[in-house]
Parts: structure tokens; sequence; C-alpha cells
């Protein structure tokens, strides 16, 4: 049997990356340090969330944060009030030929598209091919990719300092995937082979990555940022977490 492809565009690291490399160009980042600051605080991207343009919007135990950043991007956060865990983080990408656009996610499960688009809701995929998803904990990053059916001890896992990425090689030659690790690029933090793990079950591998201090440190200063924007009391039904 096949089932429908998704329709939400896969996030795609490299061009977002990308884009806030060149956003370096114009924001300065060789300020000097006070002593005791976080190092986080000198970034870029550290630079362009706190010079954004945000609302916020309550639903239920969900807050989300919408960004309009200095260069015309526009990004959506969602964090778990009680964990204070970023859920999602999901990218508007504009349509070709006007309209809304879709929303690339970065972090989280797809959002749903209510107006699917004729041709691309034709397109088929196989129900065995590999899918991967992103989810975020307090102390861990995790990749998921479903319908991979080979035991634990064929999986090879790397850092990869080099291409900035997690590279993931079966002994079988059945599968290779780079995984990319934005929130560690942002704050220029290197990646650590010591804080991989794996585990596979229910023909899923599970990669997760302990998060660095540096990177502990801004999420948990960033939420108590955000938490001073003000909500909007009321949701609109499309605004809602699904």
């Amino acid at each position: 049997m096949k089932r429908k492809a998704c329709l939400i565009e896969e996030y795609n690291g490299d061009i977002l990356l990308e884009s806030v490399q060149k956003k370096a160009r114009a924001i300065s980042i060789n300020d000097p340090i006070p002593p005791g600051e976080k190092m986080y605080r000198n970034t870029v991207w550290y630079k362009l969330l706190m010079n954004a343009e945000k609302s916020c919007l309550k639903d239920d135990k969900i807050k989300k944060i919408h960004y309009k950043l200095e260069d015309g991007r526009e990004m959506v956060e969602e964090y778990n009030i009680d964990t204070q865990v970023l859920l999602r983080r999901a990218w508007k990408v504009r349509a070709q030929l006007g309209g809304e656009g879709k929303w690339d996610v970065e972090i989280g499960d797809p959002i749903q598209d209510g107006t699917p688009h004729v041709e691309t809701a034709e397109i088929m995929e196989s129900k065995d091919q590999p899918v991967l998803s992103r989810r975020n904990t307090r102390v861990n990053l995790e990749w998921r990719i479903r319908n991979l059916p080979y035991p634990i001890e064929v999986y090879s896992i790397a850092a990869n300092n080099e291409d900035k990425c997690i590279v993931i090689r079966t002994t079988n030659r059945k599968y290779y995937k780079k995984l990319q690790v934005p929130e560690l690029e942002r704050l220029n933090i290197p990646i650590e082979q010591a804080n991989i793990s794996s585990i596979h079950k229910f023909n899923t591998l599970i990669v997760t990555y302990k998060k660095p201090q540096q990177l502990l440190d801004m999420e948990k200063e960033w939420f108590q940022e955000v938490s001073k924007v003000n909500s909007i009391k009321d949701v609109p039904n499309d605004c809602k977490a699904q």
C-alpha cells in the first residue's frame, strides 16, 4: 500500500543557516563581552531573536511566539508552559506565486495544511521510506528516523565538525544521512562525539545529543525573555497548536 506524501516541506537547515550567516555581515559580533557575560549573547542568532518583532498567543498550556526578523523572515516557536520545553520551531516560506506560503518545520510535528494543492496532493511515497522528525527535550536534542528495520549494530553514527553535522551510515550500505544541528552551529559550538547516543526499537532509530551547558543556559534565559511578551487573549482556530 502507498500513502499520500505529507504536504508540509521538510526543514532545509542548509538554506536557513546560510541566511543567518549572511546576516552576520550586517550585525557586529565583535563587541567586547563584559565579565560574566554569557557567550551566546554575542552570537548573531541571539541578536536576531532579541531584535525581532514578537507577538504571543496562549492556547491552554501552549505558548506560541511569532517572530518577524529584521531580514523579513518569519518564525514561530511553541513552548509547553509547564515544562518550558520548546515543542516546535517552524519557518515561513513565501509562496512563489503569492499567497500565504507554507511552514518548514525545524523541530516538532509538521503543521497540517488545510488547503492542499491539487498537484502536490497526488504525490505518493512508499510506506517503507525512512521518515525523519525532530524532537526537543529539556536536556537533549533528538532525531527519530522511522522505517529503518536494521538492528542497532548496523549503524555508525559520528560527529563531523568539518560539515557541521552528525553522519549516519549503515554497514550494509542501505542508509546514509547527514543530520544538521542548527542549535549548535548558531552558537558556534562544536559537535562532541561523547554527547551522541542512539537506540533502535520498533523499526525506529533514535539519535540523541546531550545539550551542552551554553545551549541549556540560553534556552532557560530565552524562555524567561519570551515570557515577557504580552499574549493576545483570543486564539483563532487556525492558530491553535495541532
